[in-house]
């Protein structure tokens, strides 16, 4: 397979992300393109220099427009060690919730943001596991365990369900 070139790499880039629903790694593009990881780094962090809504995630690089589907969204507060994110994050999905993102308010940096896009089951393992793997702290170990995340669901009833849910666990900061 021939190496492909800049501008033409940045547009197969941006297809390859549009035509997906699931984030796609930087390894898999750099396979698609036929050049390094790194390359693809850097076309990426050119895309977004020009408003390509892309992030990145645990699991890749994700083409997000704005919420197009209208699909009901809001951000909560919590707090929780870090032994409970996993409770905290699979009894968000299993509500049928997705959790875009953890957002910390530093007192130096100010607000931090860590996109997630967790959906189910699946993907809360994956997350948790590569947070052991890389002994990683999380955003919220800035903050006391003090975090927010913007979820969304299909229906406002599994928004409601989902935070009701969180507050019996004494998660969810009122």
């Amino acid at each position: 397979m021939k190496k492909m070139l800049g501008d033409e790499r940045r547009k197969s880039i941006l297809s390859f992300l549009k035509a997906s629903e699931e984030p796609i790694s930087g390894s898999e593009l750099a396979k698609r393109t036929n050049v390094s990881r790194q390359v693809i780094v850097q076309d990426v962090s050119l895309l977004r220099a020009t408003n390509a809504p892309i992030i990145s995630t645990p699991q890749g690089y994700l083409y997000v427009p704005e919420n197009t589907a209208g699909r009901p969204r809001r951000v909560i507060a919590c707090q929780h060690t870090k032994r409970d994110a996993e409770k905290e994050l699979n009894t968000l999905v299993d509500y049928g919730v997705s959790v875009l993102d953890v957002i910390v308010e530093h007192p130096i940096y100010g607000e931090i943001t860590g996109s997630l896009h967790l959906n189910n089951r699946f993907d809360v393992e994956k997350f948790i596991r590569r947070l052991g793997a890389t002994n990683a702290m999380m955003l919220s170990g800035l903050t006391n365990g003090i975090h927010l995340h913007t979820i969304e669901a299909d229906t406002e009833e599994q928004l409601d369900n989902a935070i009701e849910a969180l507050n019996r666990l004494g998660i969810l900061v009122q």
